[in-house]
C-alpha cells in the first residue's frame, strides 16, 4: 500500500533530477508489485508451512527495507535542494513522499 502512495506523490511532482526520483518510482513500484505478488502467494497456501519460505520472507522485507531506506535519502537530497525554489507545491509533495 505504501509503495502505491509513494508512487502516486512522486509521480504528481515534477521531475528536476530525473535519476534519484527514477530510483524512487523503480523501488515503490517494484516493492509494491512484489509486494502484492508475495500476499497472493501466502493466501493461496503456496508456502505449505515450510522453513524456507520463513527466510525468503525474512530476505525480501531486509532488501524492501534498505531499498525504501536508500530511495528515502535519495528523495530527501533533491528535496532539501528544491526547499529555495519556486514551486512551493513540488516541496509539498516530496516532502510528503519522503516521510
Amino acid at each position: 500500500i505504501f509503495g502505491g502512495l509513494v508512487w502516486i506523490l512522486v509521480a504528481c511532482t515534477l521531475v528536476v533530477p530525473a535519476n534519484p526520483q527514477g530510483w524512487v518510482m523503480f523501488v515503490s513500484i517494484f516493492c509494491f508489485i512484489m509486494t502484492f505478488i508475495w500476499m497472493v502467494v501466502f493466501a493461496c497456501g503456496g508456502h505449505h508451512n515450510k522453513g524456507s519460505w520463513a527466510a525468503a520472507d525474512f530476505a525480501y522485507h531486509g532488501i524492501a527495507a534498505f531499498f525504501y531506506l536508500s530511495a528515502s535519502v535519495s528523495l530527501a537530497r533533491v528535496t532539501l535542494e528544491m526547499k529555495n525554489g519556486s514551486n512551493f507545491r513540488n516541496y509539498q509533495l516530496d516532502i510528503s513522499a519522503v516521510v
